[in-house]
């Protein structure tokens, strides 16, 4: 069953309210009541006792004195009663009840010479009293006592008027408390509805929400925890978007791609197979149908790199490797592609200069580097530079190409990037991904790639790699 919040809290706080004054009046009622019945048994007591040491000094049966003692305790409406040991009354004379009312369990204790105090009786006098009765005694026998009686009806009037007033308060409390409750249940059920209302227009794709936060309480806190949350999804929903529209675009470019070399090989295969390509030209085109084979696998291995990296299945096997050494392989790979665009590959590094990486991998991010710089670079000059600090190793590719757009240079890094297509052509993977997975790769060795370029007069791309020997490894260990 569904309960509104407003109920929830009245009843809590109605339920708590009323417990504790009910508390608070039985507590006090019995305090009063004990308070008044115990100081007019001490009143009592202390008369009774005056009475009993007046009684052995005086003469015995002077009417005077006790006369002196009504007149007394009249005047604070107490009355007394002087008995023998047999329970007779001698003062005052009562014909109607010439015998005392009392208990068998209070003339024992009277007997044995022990006090005797009610501090509620309401059945043998007729109305609300205290009594007190005390033994006079002598050589250890009952001669005789006092009993004196004094009406409590004022006192419970005072009590039950106690109880009126606590009940007013109660009635009162109860009407502040469910006002409250209205107060502090709509301005949280408005601030509750607040939240739903954001997080049903999050549900339904829209996460433009701001929920105001104004105390900063726990639901002021869980409102900015929203925000927060919000402003993240936002974020990750336009990155989404981004990176769902850069897949659009890099599966239509690689499709596209895909499809050139591949009409390329399936038209000069059916060629050869229908005698089509005289013999002179069949060596020529076996060598396109190379070509472009390898440049399928180029693409494929690029994607399962980058989704090995991205899933880390991808492992490094570091070593120590001769920096010049890894240069001179990748001129050889690449200088055909460079000589081509009309570029000269330039190597300046020292002899003992080294870098701790994988060597496969290093080779992999140098190529993608150079192809990327060859790429933009007629008529020019790509320089590899390798040199070593106290920390890292750095090497440095750069070029004389047209440079990158400074709008561009953080937008190189990422997979489905690709260039201006009036700023490239398709011989070597312009579609982004290469770059993508170099700064993976660098990032797997621990290390930071960074760019800088100018337009019109090149790009230079910095790799620092930390350094690490055998020895330090084994120290590590």
């Amino acid at each position: 069953m569904k309960v509104k919040y407003f109920y929830q809290l009245l009843m809590s706080h109605v339920s708590i309210l009323i417990l504790a004054f009910l508390l608070l009046s039985l507590l006090f009622s019995q305090f009063v009541e004990n308070y008044i019945f115990e100081t007019k048994v001490e009143e009592l007591d202390s008369y009774g006792e005056q009475i009993l040491t007046d009684l052995t000094v005086r003469i015995e049966g002077d009417e005077q004195f006790l006369t002196e003692y009504s007149q007394l305790l009249d005047a604070r409406n107490i009355k007394y009663i002087l008995f023998d040991h047999k329970g007779r009354v001698l003062y005052p004379e009562l014909k109607s009840d010439p015998m005392i009312q009392l208990t068998k369990d209070e003339w024992a204790n009277i007997s044995a010479g022990n006090k005797v105090t009610v501090k509620h009786d309401i059945e043998r006098f007729g109305q609300e009293v205290t009594l007190v009765a005390l033994p006079y005694m002598q050589g250890g026998s009952l001669v005789g006592g006092v009993l004196l009686l004094s009406p409590i009806t004022g006192a419970m009037e005072v009590v039950s008027q106690l109880n009126r007033y606590l009940l007013y308060t109660i009635f009162i409390s109860l009407s502040a408390t469910i006002l409250l409750s209205l107060v502090l249940s709509k301005n949280l059920i408005k601030r509750i509805t607040d939240l739903r209302n954001a997080a049903s227009m999050i549900s339904s794709g829209n996460y433009d929400v701001n929920v105001p936060y104004t105390y900063m309480d726990e639901i002021g806190e869980l409102a900015k925890d929203f925000n927060d949350m919000a402003a993240r999804l936002k974020g990750s929903n336009e990155e989404i978007k981004r990176l769902e529209n850069r897949r659009r675009k890099f599966i239509a470019d690689v499709s596209h791609e895909l499809r050139t070399p591949l009409t390329t090989i399936s038209g000069l295969a059916e060629g050869i197979k229908g005698g089509l390509i005289p013999e002179a030209e069949k060596e020529k085109g076996m060598v396109l149908i190379d070509r472009e084979a390898k440049r399928l696998i180029r693409l494929v291995n690029e994607n399962l790199d980058y989704e090995k990296i991205r899933s880390n299945q991808l492992q490094l096997n570091k070593m120590d490797i001769n920096l010049i050494e890894a240069f001179e392989i990748v001129k050889d790979q690449l200088e055909i592609q460079a000589e081509e665009k009309g570029n000269r590959i330039y190597l300046e590094a020292e002899e003992e200069v080294s870098v701790h990486a994988d060597y496969d991998r290093l080779i992999q991010i140098l190529v993608n580097i150079i192809k990327n710089s060859i790429q933009f670079t007629n008529q020019g000059s790509i320089y590899l530079r390798g040199k070593e600090n106290s920390d890292n190793t750095v090497i440095e590719i750069e070029d004389t190409g047209i440079g990158i757009d400074p709008q561009e240079i953080e937008s190189i890094w990422l997979r489905f990037y690709k260039a201006d297509l009036s700023r490239t052509n398709h011989s070597f993977g312009e579609f982004g991904i290469g770059l993508s997975i170099v700064k993976q790769l660098v990032q797997l060795h621990s290390g930071e790639i960074t760019v800088s370029s100018e337009q019109g007069k090149g790009t230079k791309f910095t790799i620092m790699i930390p350094r690490e020997t055998h020895s330090q490894e084994a120290g590590a260990k």
